[in-house]
């Protein structure tokens, strides 16, 4: 009996502790992850008007976007990066990530999303320009990768000069070259977006944004890692 005890315990002590929620673990320091969100406050964080957040955007350990004037904005700008975050969607919920979002004033006429470039977020298992991990309206993915209503699920965005990478829990769903985007509100191929921006031209630095689209969403375990 002594001996199963033991050898219980050593199994157990070689079992790797989950990742605290929020935090960076020690192989993330090393490799230059910085964590966006603290998961108690809303530093560093402010509205597309640069004012400050309200700490009720803070919702047990995440960060709920609804409701704000459109998106939430992390407060330095960026640009070639990897951004890592865990959401989680209410039904029928429509959200999304903005990146390289510049500047923050909108065109007339036009909401500030037209300054950047969204990662779709949607309750939906369909497939297509706008469902989760598709570069709205711009490339729609491969394949929806979303879990079940209500679970967590983990984006993960890579902005490297003029290409741009999405994978959704863990699998590459979608891709482009800006470079190929040469034309306003018309697709490499030919086919028309919404978008009268040439993205070849679209800033490659901007302000990384978390959409409301008038649902609550959470977002949590929001880390950057800064590419050369």
């Amino acid at each position: 009996m002594l001996r199963r005890i033991l050898t219980t315990a050593i199994l157990l002590l070689c079992v790797p502790a989950s990742a605290a929620e929020n935090a960076l673990t020690e192989l993330e320091q090393k490799d230059g992850w910085k964590l966006l969100f603290d998961g108690q406050t809303t530093r560093n964080w402010m509205t597309v008007r640069e004012e400050p957040l309200p700490p009720s955007h803070v919702q047990n350990g995440a960060l709920n976007p609804h409701p704000c004037n459109y998106m939430l904005v992390y407060g330095q700008p960026v640009g070639n990066f990897v951004l890592a975050l865990d959401f989680k969607l209410t039904p029928k919920c429509n959200s999304g990530v903005f990146i390289r979002t510049s500047p923050l004033k909108p065109r007339p006429g036009k909401d500030v999303g037209f300054n950047g470039i969204e990662i779709a977020i949607d309750d939906s298992k369909d497939v297509g320009f706008h469902h989760t991990g598709a570069i709205y309206d711009l490339v729609p993915i491969q394949k929806n990768a979303m879990k079940p209503t209500g679970d967590w699920n983990h984006l993960q965005v890579t902005c490297d000069r003029n290409r741009i990478a999405v994978e959704v829990n863990g699998e590459k769903v979608s891709q482009l070259d800006l470079d190929q985007w040469t034309e306003p509100n018309q697709r490499p191929d030919g086919s028309a977006h919404k978008f009268d921006v040439a993205y070849k031209d679209h800033p490659r630095a901007g302000y990384i944004g978390l959409q409301d689209h008038g649902s609550d969403c959470w977002y949590r375990n929001i880390k950057l890692k800064r590419l050369e």
